[in-house]
């Protein structure tokens, strides 16, 4: 028999079988079914032929000018210089989340964000939302022209129409609705102003797709302050919070994040810290990270807020106590009393809740502590949150009764947020005119007559005042994409405004309002350059607390309870599902499950044991008249009874990428006592006969769980006071010559083998356990930085996913052997507690300096640098994958496919338009190669020239990776340990430093610092 022996390349390429596959990468052969004669083919990553990012519009507007001059934050813009990046001020804001940024850009293109520090507000770090919100500046979906009645049209026919119409609804005395989110623009409310001048019979109606109205009556009743306050996380020795998730979407949770981080540090200096206890019913990213977490259902809520205002008022030797109900964690809430007393003035109590009743004894609770002017700042509110719910109710009724002729809507989807969402739809049919002015075709423009797409935020002038007082402007960074317009702008047009320009407007509105009427164009300038201006802090008022707390606790005495809750809550990674079409944020692990792209239904283990429940099996939910279909996720910390269900999901107009990603839990939500409510008690599951869905996490892959090593060390606050070097015991490692130090068994630095040298740097990173809240910002910021590839779901299920840097989410304490049937049940390695403490740890490449991945790669792919660095020559990778399998830390991804050159992803780089959001400095990795984090090589690299045209070494803190410049909380420090002056460098003396898996003897270039509890 003759042999066969392996084809030439050109022989193997003309092959009509290999060409097939060839040509069919991103295609998979499935299983054969029964009815199937041959097997078919389908889509490796489904999602990918719907993604649209970048356009042919693009790729011109990158190469011209902003509409208007813009001043750059560093560099004129005469000065700007091909490959060299320009950064300019600005501000991100899209109805929920705020953030004063810096937009790096180059040749014309935005690809990055960076906090700003001249701001007062978040100077440090971003959330990952803000940091994925660049992406969508290239999303295909936005629409290219204006819409009339579900055809392009032109700007002019559409603005003479709509003045038509509004002119007509006027003439029959009808009623105009704008219903927006939550403007922060002064100079938009003003535009609005005239508009309503124009057309008398104009109200404008702000609502927030998460309503905090709850908070800001609650204010009212208590102090005759509609008003949501700031708050100072800072100041504060002991913070309770009730189903409050401040550090992951509550409010400004970068913000507080960084607040937060300040008091839980602990060095030479500092040897105290907060004390953070929780009580939710929900796992939230403050649950995870607060000392004493306590599972109460989320309809104890209030009566749990009436009990501890009684036992403080007991201490307090207040005039009277009102009567309350008697909850499941009385014996906590008595303790928590108690350490709030002793912190009085010091003390901080939250409420998620938005009812105002909860809040008016929140109120009452932090008075009596004298947390105001403290940890809490009436007179300096918040303006995030302006919503007014019985104004939208209302708005309903009118436009079920056909009272509105016209109705506006500005950053605002309704028949997507709303419990109502499908009566809204409706309603809107009975308007004689509909206009949207979103972006996108979404759930609600779908509906409507006319639809302005509005432009992108780095297309667009703005201003904005996140918090009285304080204010940050907005300034287009590129000519815009397609032909739409700002809303202001519409706005102005239609309102036959002397001024429709609307640079002009906001300009002259600046001058007028803000800088003086007889401001230059340079004082102009110089607030543009900057990005923010604040004025003078407003002076402090007396606060004298006037709620009726024991009408408020009638109120909830009389609230009924029933025996499951459903809870609804926001993701870290979607948020409010404003941004539902960003596979950025899609594809971003939540933090404590792990899971991408979907939402699920969340229970606890024990509930999951009693109704015979496993991961991923399809139940139907019934909340009232409502019915949602989903998979469970068995998710340890939620309490008994308890369905947790994320909003945001379950869009069906956000775009390619997240159309039908999840489910919708809006509907589940519903308007009570004047306020939407996101809890509805006396909801029903049960299991379908529907075959498992499956869930795409990243916890069990990639993971270093399983293994006896120090991977995770902790401590509490007494223990570590005693001794500095409280949980940071290094493993001895077993020999035949018995127990030794990891360093006296060394297989890379040998007497005849000295190791590296280091002769001019050794970069490295030092992460605060006690600072990383988990949130995630930094994963987004190193996808943007570097380039990194989007997979899908069904790869992510492959464990495929291609993130540079995870954070792994650990319980740290176990199951009791009750629940050791449920193992199987669960997920792999894993048997968490029923309410665990949770660890969170940021892992990239650690850059050993021992590194196991180098000595055996055969064709020397992964080379160490002489400043400590471990590289990557992707030319010279041939995909051998040795160094992952010999990576103890798993933080190699390996490149199974050409994902930048799918030509179903617009991320292409056979397409020009599709690379506009990618790093220039950054190679986009190839098939068959091995990537990792390189500690952002390219900006190691860029400082190093820049010092060494000035003739010195980097400064200090003037070299950042991108995890470390977007994180909130300044957990991560990056710097050169031979510069003996860096923070770095101090840091490394901390004896709380431990490296990972300390006895391989590896020599990672990254430390982390022991984790502290203060309990």
């Amino acid at each position: 028999m003759e042999k066969k022996y392996w084809k030439g390349i050109e022989e193997l390429n003309n092959d009509p079988e290999f060409a097939r596959l060839r040509d069919n990468e991103f295609y998979e052969l499935l299983p054969l079914k029964e009815t199937d004669e041959v097997p078919s083919l389908t889509h490796r990553r489904d999602f990918l032929k719907f993604l649209g990012f970048g356009l042919a519009a693009a790729s011109v507007a990158a190469c011209k000018a902003p509409v208007k001059k813009a001043i750059p934050y560093l560099i004129k813009p005469e000065e700007i210089i091909p490959g060299v990046p320009n950064y300019y001020a600005s501000t991100f804001y899209d109805g929920h989340d705020y953030a004063s940024v810096l937009v790096k850009t180059r040749e014309g293109r935005p690809i990055k964000l960076e906090a700003n520090e001249q701001s007062s507000i978040s100077p440090s770090g971003t959330n990952a939302r803000t940091q994925a919100s660049v992406l969508s500046l290239y999303d295909n979906e936005r629409l290219k022209n204006p819409v009339a009645n579900k055809s392009t049209a032109s700007w002019e026919a559409v603005d003479n129409e709509i003045k038509g119409r509004l002119a007509a609804v006027v003439a029959k005395q009808g009623k105009i609705r704008i219903l927006s989110s939550t403007i922060i623009s002064p100079s938009t409310k003003k535009v609005i102003a005239d508009f309503a001048a124009k057309y008398p019979n104009t109200k404008h109606i702000q609502y927030d797709a998460v309503s905090f109205y709850g908070m800001t009556k609650g204010n009212q009743m208590s102090f005759g302050k509609a008003v949501i306050p700031s708050y100072r996380f800072d100041n504060a020795e002991v913070i309770v919070g009730f189903e409050c998730d401040f550090l992951g979407n509550w409010l400004m949770p970068a913000e507080y994040s960084r607040q937060y981080a300040i008091t839980r540090r602990l060095n030479k200096e500092k040897k105290n810290m907060s004390r953070h206890i929780q009580f939710e019913a929900n796992l939230s990213l403050a649950g995870c990270n607060a000392d004493s977490r306590y599972k109460m259902k989320a309809s104890e809520h209030g009566a749990a807020l009436v009990s501890l205002y009684n036992m403080i008022a007991g201490m307090a030797n207040a005039a009277s106590s009102v009567s309350g109900n008697k909850t499941s964690v009385d014996e906590a809430l008595n303790k928590t009393a108690k350490e709030l007393w002793d912190k009085k003035g010091k003390a901080l109590v939250v409420s998620g809740s938005n009812d105002a009743n909860d809040q008016v004894v929140v109120n009452a609770i932090n008075h009596l502590l004298g947390s105001y002017d403290s940890t809490i700042n009436l007179d300096k509110p918040c303006k995030l949150r302006q919503g007014n719910d019985e104004e939208v109710a209302a708005l309903m009724h009118e436009m079920e009764a056909g009272e509105v002729g016209a109705v506006i809507f500005y950053n605002s989807n309704p028949v997507y947020t709303l419990p109502n969402g499908d009566a809204f739809a409706k309603a809107i049919s009975k308007t004689e005119l509909s206009v949207s002015l979103s972006d996108r075709e979404d759930e609600t423009a779908a509906l409507c007559k006319y639809i302005c797409p509005d432009h992108h935020y780095l297309e667009a002038w703005n201003d904005a005042e996140p918090m009285a007082g304080t204010f940050s402007t907005c300034q287009p960074c590129i000519q815009p994409l397609f032909n739409t317009r700002q809303a202001q702008q519409s706005l102005l047009i239609w309102a036959e405004a002397g001024v429709t320009d609307y640079h002009e407007y906001l300009k002259s509105y600046w001058k007028q309002n803000m800088l003086g009427a007889l401001a230059t164009d340079g004082e102009w300038m110089n607030v543009l350059q900057k990005g923010v201006y604040e004025t003078q802090p407003p002076s402090k008022s007396s606060i004298a607390f006037s709620g009726n707390i024991s009408e408020a606790a009638s109120a909830i005495s009389s609230r009924k309870s029933a025996n499951m809750d459903v809870v609804l809550y926001e993701m870290s990674s979607m948020g409010n599902g404003s941004q539902g079409n960003n596979p950025w944020l899609l594809e971003l692990p939540d933090p404590v499950s792990r899971i991408t792209w979907d939402n699920y239904f969340a229970v606890s283990i024990s509930f999951a044991k009693a109704q015979g429940l496993r991961q991923g099996n399809v139940v139907e939910l019934k909340a009232g008249n409502k019915t949602l279909k989903g998979p469970v996720l068995i998710q340890p910390g939620i309490s008994d009874n308890t369905v947790a269900i994320a909003i945001g999901f379950g869009r069906t107009h956000a775009g390619k990428a997240g159309k039908n990603a999840g489910v919708n839990a809006y509907p589940l939500a519903a308007f009570s006592n004047g306020s939407f409510q996101y809890l509805h008690s006396g909801a029903s599951l049960n299991k379908t006969v529907e075959d498992d869905y499956q869930l795409a996490g990243t916890q069990t892959h990639h993971t270093m769980m399983g293994r006896n090593d120090s991977i995770i060390k902790e401590t509490t606050l007494g223990n570590w006071q005693k001794d500095a070097k409280a949980g940071n015991v290094v493993e001895m490692i077993a020999t035949h010559e018995g127990k030794k130090h990891p360093e006296e068994v060394n297989l890379w630095a040998t007497p005849g083998k000295p190791g590296f040298a280091k002769p001019n740097h050794l970069w490295g990173m030092v992460i605060d356990l006690n600072a990383c809240t988990g949130c995630g910002a930094c994963v987004v910021a190193c996808t943007a930085e570097n380039n990194v590839p989007v997979v899908g779901k069904t790869e992510i299920g492959r464990s495929r996913e291609m993130h540079w840097i995870r954070i792994d989410r650990y319980y740290s304490s176990d199951a009791d052997l009750k629940h050791g049937d449920l193992k199987k049940n669960y997920t792999a390695m894993e048997e968490p507690s029923d309410n665990p403490d949770v660890v969170f740890l940021p892992l990239m490449c650690q850059h050993c300096n021992h590194a196991p991945c180098e000595t055996v790669c055969p064709v020397a792919a992964t080379p160490h640098s002489s400043d400590g660095i471990n590289m990557m020559a992707y030319n010279r990778c041939v995909g051998t994958r040795y160094c992952a399998n010999n990576c103890p830390y798993k933080v190699r991804r390996f490149n199974w496919f050409k994902y930048s050159d799918n030509d179903q992803f617009d991320f292409n780089m056979n397409n020009p338009v599709g690379k506009m959001v990618l790093n220039p400095d950054v190679v986009v990795r190839s098939r068959g190669v091995m990537e990792k984090c390189s500690m952002c090589a390219q900006r190691i690299q860029d400082g190093k020239l820049h010092a060494k045209k000035e003739s010195r070494r980097p400064h200090d803190g003037e070299i950042k990776t991108a995890c470390a410049q977007a994180c909130p909380t300044n957990a991560i420090v990056f710097g050169d340990y031979l510069d003996e002056a860096s923070h770095i460098a101090i840091e490394d003396k901390d004896e709380r430093n431990y490296t990972v898996m300390t006895h391989l003897d590896t020599k990672p270039n990254v430390q982390y610092k022991v984790k502290v509890r203060n309990v």
